[in-house]
């Protein structure tokens, strides 16, 4: 699970990290079906708060080395919020990753290329003020032309922080993650 940050930013990501608690707190609230299932959820803390061109991506990429290292042939999905699912997509052609499920994804000109056979399913707020989910779902469309699969779930007029309907994230979160994990 990769939680959100900020479009620059050098300070270590911290304990009072919202964007962290926020995705720790849909970590607890889908683990339990997801273990129900005999899937486990990892959360990544990231070096930095900040995209900074892209330093999440490196940090990414070392979990899923670790987790391949520890869980051989394991599949993976990559849930992501706002810049955690920005830093998906640019890891998705990684052999784990089955599938990227994203949360307010924060997509701009993102490559589609690594998402070559990958499940991609995206949930985002009409009223979401920080990242577009106009973008998204131009994204989606991008990415239809190589992704096995792709979808769109318009979560109605809520914002970014996935505070509203919460139930629904987490929900749309675990759902697909199951779906792709194909269990």
């Amino acid at each position: 699970m990769l939680h959100g940050g900020t479009p620059s930013s050098t300070a270590p990501v911290g304990r009072r990290s919202a964007s962290w608690h926020r995705m720790a707190a849909v970590q607890r609230a889908v683990t339990p079906d997801l273990h129900a299932v005999g899937a486990s959820t990892w959360l990544l803390r990231y070096g930095v708060r900040g995209w900074n061109a892209g330093a999440p991506v490196a940090d990414v990429h070392w979990a899923l080395e670790q987790a391949r290292r520890e869980l051989p042939d394991v599949p993976v999905v990559l849930l992501g919020h706002s810049m955690g699912a920005r830093a998906a997509v640019h890891v998705a052609g990684h052999a784990s990753v089955v599938g990227v499920v994203a949360l307010a994804p924060w997509w701009l000109d993102e490559p589609v290329h690594g998402l070559r056979g990958r499940h991609v399913a995206a949930a985002h707020g009409r009223s979401d003020k920080i990242t577009s989910a106009r973008a998204t779902r131009r994204y989606l469309e991008r990415a239809a032309t190589v992704a096995a699969t792709t979808e769109y779930e318009d979560m109605g007029r809520v914002g970014h922080y996935l505070l509203r309907r919460t139930g629904a994230w987490e929900s749309f979160a675990s759902s697909r993650a199951r779906r792709f994990l194909e269990l």
